[in-house]
């Protein structure tokens, strides 16, 4: 199988320099970006990546507002989308879910975590 190519969107540098060490550490390829809007701009250039792994609270724009660009879009809306955030919100978790999410995770992104991402590959 073909290294698995995930699209980081964080604005925390450490997050996503955890992230992107703990899915590198697991073989996928990783392209991290500082928000939803540089996401977009990436995405909208021809790529091969097969996941969006996006924080929710950023300033600007939401995870959530990225979710729903991307399910709107005829172009990306086959791209699974999973939500990451420190904080554990019912309410959220269920609206992300509701939107298209395919899954909500904790941060720290962990080794653990990997395997169900990639399931949604």
């Amino acid at each position: 199988m073909a290294t698995p190519h995930v699209l980081l969107v964080d604005d925390s540098c450490v997050d996503r320099l955890v992230a992107s060490r703990v899915l590198k550490s697991c073989n996928v390829q990783v392209t991290a970006v500082e928000g939803p809007k540089q996401a977009l701009k990436f995405l909208d250039m021809e790529n091969d990546v097969q996941l969006i792994l996006t924080d929710y609270c950023m300033p600007d724009m939401t995870g959530y507002d990225l979710l729903v660009e991307v399910k709107k879009s005829p172009k990306l809306n086959h791209l699974p989308v999973v939500i990451t955030c420190t904080d554990d919100v019912p309410e959220r978790i269920k609206k992300c879910l509701d939107g298209g999410a395919k899954d909500y995770i904790i941060k720290p992104t962990k080794v653990a975590d990997v395997p169900d991402l990639l399931s949604y590959i």
